[in-house]
């Protein structure tokens, strides 16, 4: 299951990556938004990435106007690894090297096309493990305070 979510910036985005998961059949939880009316991203990356930590989902989709502000809050989320995507390459190695568990789309920076690619990607990209778990452990350690 995956969950998705957007600010106003993003719904576009997010509607047309819902229509390729439909299309595709993967399961998805939707928290919102549901309509271009002004709204926050804090409150959607704060319900989609409750639920990959507690187990619901095993990733996000999070979309805002550039991406970087809806990453930004969840990357605030206690066991999210969060990026912000806008090129192939990126979305691929942060889900290899960085087993990254939300990925956040800009509605204004990237077209459904190019989108729907990104999220193909890094939903079917696994985590290498490896030399590379060490540097995840890092980054948990710095969210504990304990590097």
């Amino acid at each position: 299951m995956i969950a998705i979510g957007s600010d106003h910036g993003g719904f576009a985005l997010k509607q047309a990556v819902i229509e390729y998961l439909d299309s595709k059949k993967i399961a998805y939880h939707d928290i919102g938004c549901h309509s271009t009316d002004s709204c926050d991203y804090a409150y959607s990356a704060k319900a989609a990435c409750e639920l990959v930590v507690n187990g619901e989902c095993d990733k996000a989709l999070l979309f805002c106007g550039t991406g970087i502000g809806i990453s930004m809050a969840a990357n605030k989320i206690h066991g999210i690894r969060a990026a912000c995507c806008s090129d192939y390459f990126s979305a691929k190695y942060t889900r290899m090297h960085n087993d990254a568990n939300v990925l956040c789309l800009g509605g204004r920076v990237v077209g459904p096309g190019l989108a729907i690619e990104l999220v193909d990607i890094f939903l079917n990209t696994e985590f290498e493990g490896g030399r590379h778990q060490r540097r995840v452990d890092q980054l948990s350690a710095l969210e504990n305070g304990t590097l």
